[in-house]
Parts: structure tokens; C-alpha cells; sequence
């Protein structure tokens, strides 16, 4: 379908050569027949006024006219009276028909995909008035470039913020915007690469295609370290000679552990006596359901955790918008990094959501979804235990994902394609290993897109498959 472009006369590279021995209608009219055939104008799409066209090539309206006409009269160009030339639905050469790809799977009655807010809960009536809020306030100064840590509204904002309800060291300062959690771990492990870094560790279970990917583009070897019952395991940490850790020590991703207070201090003290620095996501902390609220890392030791925080949970991943607290001496290092990647981030949309928080909007926002988390959350818990008792779920106390632990006779691969055929996405914990290992058998269990029917109905649907028959 051709893009329908709005205005009055849509613009249209052509050139003419006047000393060119060629006529200049025969020069428009091939250049015309060559869009029209290679596909650059596609067909049903709206050419030029005759007007229009003439004055940008320097030529009289007439000219014009006629090679309309010409293009018209070999098919290649359609008029109707008070309408514009378009390109003939026929002009374009017939191309073989490529070969038709496998058909879509039956729909899914249920997505238990995890990582994903909900979508249709995002507060867009809220953000579109941050954002008019945002513009009608907005300096002209702050048009240009700026910063590139980030406008310092939302930095003094976050900087308050994440004091106030995470117990971060929070300095606006040193507070670095970003695109996202995958941009900051970028920036992280650039600036430690420069410091002499070269090897970086991350959990096991965790994200290691993420914390492979990043630490590679940064010149850096990934290692994975265990974690257990009380997080990562720092002793075997320190056995890997790395002077970097990622860690998720609100709510371990994806077991949902939180780090023992024990742990907390033993890892501060490793990146005391290593010179090294600890990266914490700090991921969807602001869901939690069944325990006491659980402090930043950073408030430990803000001069030896980089602390990355996004929205992508708490409102939307699209707005690709976060933050990191850097340490002192990783500042400069962060922030040129961020200076040569894209001069920095969004403005209006850093704008935006400095007022949505200000204004006590995102807070608002939190605490229902809050309510809709812990629903969605008791509706797994009864749909298991009605159709799939034998499978004990685990990390439920924050987040909106949780681990489903499998008869040991179950196999993870098996299950996960045979629920697809019957319209249920369900996801292993396999791809959260670096061996990859599907044993011992789990499931993640993301239900924060997924609503309390689609979730009775989609464990229902495979309950034979979750209690290992």
C-alpha cells in the first residue's frame, strides 16, 4: 500500500540537464517511466501538482502537462478531474510471488510472556498532559543540544525521587540519563572498559545474552557467577578475577531472590578490596506484594555501584527512557560516552516525564497497577492449584513474573511446544542459563500482560502438559 502523502503537492526527485542534447520533457518523462518501474513511486501514490512540479524544476506549467499526458497515455499515470495524478495501479512490472511463509500458529489464548508491563494499562491521558504541561513550559534554550547527562529537571527529579522511595545517594549531578537499560549497560561497561576492566561478571540464572552482547561491545569478557537462595554467590564472585558485576539484588531476575543483608555487605566489601564496581539493575522494584521494601544497593556505596533504573517496567518499554547514578570517578567517563552515542536523550520526553512524576501522576499510576499485579498474581496462584497442583511457583513476592517449578519428569522443551499448539505461550527457564540447560525444569512466568481470564483459561488449557503428563 503506498504511503498517502497529506499536503498539497507531495515533493519528488527529479533533475533536468539544460545542457543535455536530450529534450526536456523526454528527460522528465524517463525519469518519471523509472520511478514508476523500479518501484521508487509505488502505485496509487499521488504525483506532483503540474504547477507545483514546474516551478521546482524551472520549466512552464505546459511542459509539464504534456508528459503527464504522454505517461498517461502509455498507462503509466491516471487523472481525474479534481483529483491528482497518481500512478496507474497496472504500471509496475508483475514480479513473481515469493514464496508464501508458514502460516501464523493458532492464536494464544494466553501470552505468558515475561518482562512486559501491562500495555493497555499505560496512562496515556497522564502522559499526553505531562507532555502539553512539558511543552507549554519548556525554555527555547532548552531546544538546543543540551547536557548530555540529561535535562537537569528530570534529573533533579529522579535524583528526589529515587531517594526518597528507593534509599539511593542520590546527586542530580551524577545522575546520567538514558535510553533504556540496554543503552546504560552499555555506557556502564564502556566507562569501566576504560578503566582497565576486562572481565565482567553477571548471574547465573540471569540475562546472559544481554550481559554477553554488552560486555563483547565493549571489549570485555562476560563470566557467570551462581546465585542461590540468597543471590549471588560472592564468594565464587571473587574467584573470577572480574572487577565488574551485574547483579538484580531487589528482585533477582529471573529467580525473584532478594540479596540476604549478609551478601549485600560481603559484595560492597569485594568491590572495596578489588578496586571493581557493582552494576545494579534495579529491576521492577516498585512492585512488591508480600514483604517490606527492599533499599537501592547504591545507598550502601554510591562510589562503587553504578545503579541503573528504566520506566520500561513501571510505564511502557517504548518510552525508552532510564537513568544511571554513577560514582565519582566514573562520571566523565559515562558522560563522554553518552556525548559521542547520541548527544543525549529525548528532550520533551525527559520534560514529560519530570512533570508525570512531580505531579504525583506516576505515583498514582504505581499503586494501581500495584493492585492489578497482585491480582493477576492470585489468579496464577488458584488457576495452578486448581488444574496444575503438582507445579510449585516461587519469586512470587514482587515483580510480575514468577518461576514455575516442573515435575522432575517434565521436559521444558516438549512443554513449551506443545502448549504453543494449543494457543498458550509458555517460556523456559533454559534461555536464563548460560549452559542453556533445561534441567532442572522451570518455567518463567510472566503475567503482567496477561489478564485474570486469559491466565484461568491458559493454564486450564495446558494443566496436562504442567503436571509432567
Amino acid at each position: 500500500m503506498p504511503v498517502q502523502w497529506a499536503g498539497l503537492s507531495p515533493g519528488l526527485l527529479l533533475t533536468v540537464d539544460r545542457d543535455s542534447t536530450q529534450r526536456l520533457s523526454a528527460q522528465v518523462e524517463g525519469q518519471l517511466r523509472d520511478a514508476i518501474r523500479t518501484g521508487r513511486l509505488q502505485a496509487g501514490e499521488r504525483l506532483p501538482s503540474s504547477r507545483e512540479l514546474a516551478r521546482e524544476l524551472g520549466l512552464s506549467r505546459g511542459l509539464v502537462q504534456d508528459c503527464y499526458a504522454q505517461l498517461q497515455a502509455e498507462g503509466y499515470l491516471v487523472t481525474r478531474v479534481g483529483s491528482a495524478t497518481r500512478v496507474a495501479a497496472c504500471a509496475q512490472p508483475t514480479e513473481p510471488a515469493p514464496a508464501s511463509p508458514a502460516g501464523p500458529g493458532p492464536r494464544l489464548i494466553a501470552d505468558f510472556r515475561h518482562g512486559v508491563p501491562d500495555l493497555t494499562s499505560f496512562p496515556l491521558a497522564d502522559w499526553l498532559w505531562a507532555t502539553r504541561e512539558a511543552a507549554r513550559r519548556m525554555p527555547t534554550a532548552d531546544l538546543d543540544y543540551g547536557d548530555p547527562r540529561g535535562s537537569s529537571a528530570l534529573r533533579e527529579v529522579v535524583a528526589g525521587y529515587l531517594g526518597r522511595v528507593r534509599g539511593a545517594a542520590t546527586d542530580p549531578a551524577r545522575t546520567v540519563v538514558c535510553s533504556g537499560y540496554a543503552q546504560g549497560l552499555s555506557l556502564a561497561l564502556g566507562a569501566l572498559a576504560r578503566r582497565g576492566a576486562r572481565v565482567v561478571a553477571y548471574e547465573d540464572p540471569g540475562g546472559p545474552a544481554t550481559a554477553r552482547a554488552a560486555a563483547e561491545a565493549a571489549g570485555l569478557t562476560a563470566v557467570p557467577v551462581p546465585v542461590d537462595e540468597e543471590g549471588v554467590d560472592v564468594g565464587k564472585l571473587a574467584a573470577t578475577g572480574a572487577r565488574a558485576v551485574i547483579v538484580t539484588p531487589a528482585h533477582q531476575w529471573p529467580t525473584g531472590v532478594v540479596l540476604a543483608p549478609d551478601r549485600r555487605h560481603a559484595l560492597i566489601d569485594w568491590a572495596v578490596r578489588q578496586d571493581a564496581y557493582v552494576i545494579e539493575d534495579d529491576y521492577d522494584a516498585e512492585f512488591r506484594y508480600d514483604r517490606e521494601p527492599v533499599g537501592a544497593l547504591q545507598g550502601l556505596a554510591a562510589d562503587r555501584v553504578i545503579s541503573i533504573g528504566t520506566v520500561s517496567k513501571s510505564l511502557a518499554p517504548a518510552l525508552r527512557l532510564g537513568w544511571l547514578l554513577c560514582p565519582p570517578a566514573l562520571l566523565d567517563l559515562v558522560t563522554d560516552l553518552k556525548r559521542v552515542t547520541d548527544r543525549g536523550s529525548p528532550t520533551l520526553d525527559q520534560l514529560a516525564l519530570a512533570r508525570l512524576i512531580e505531579s504525583g501522576r506516576y505515583d498514582r499510576h504505581l499503586r494501581r497497577m500495584r493492585t492489578t499485579y497482585a491480582t493477576r498474581r492470585t489468579a496464577l496462584v488458584d488457576a495452578l492449584a486448581a488444574h496444575a497442583p503438582a507445579v510449585r511457583l516461587s519469586g512470587l513476592a514482587a515483580g510480575f513474573h514468577a518461576v514455575a517449578h516442573l515435575p522432575a519428569r517434565a521436559h521444558e522443551h516438549t512443554l513449551v511446544d506443545a502448549a504453543r499448539t494449543r494457543g498458550v505461550g509458555l517460556y523456559g527457564m533454559s534461555a536464563c542459563r548460560t549452559s542453556a540447560a533445561a534441567a532442572p525444569p522451570q518455567l518463567v512466568l510472566g503475567f503482567g500482560n496477561v489478564t485474570e481470564r486469559a491466565i484461568a483459561e491458559g493454564v486450564a488449557a495446558v494443566a496436562d502438559l504442567l503436571d509432567g503428563g
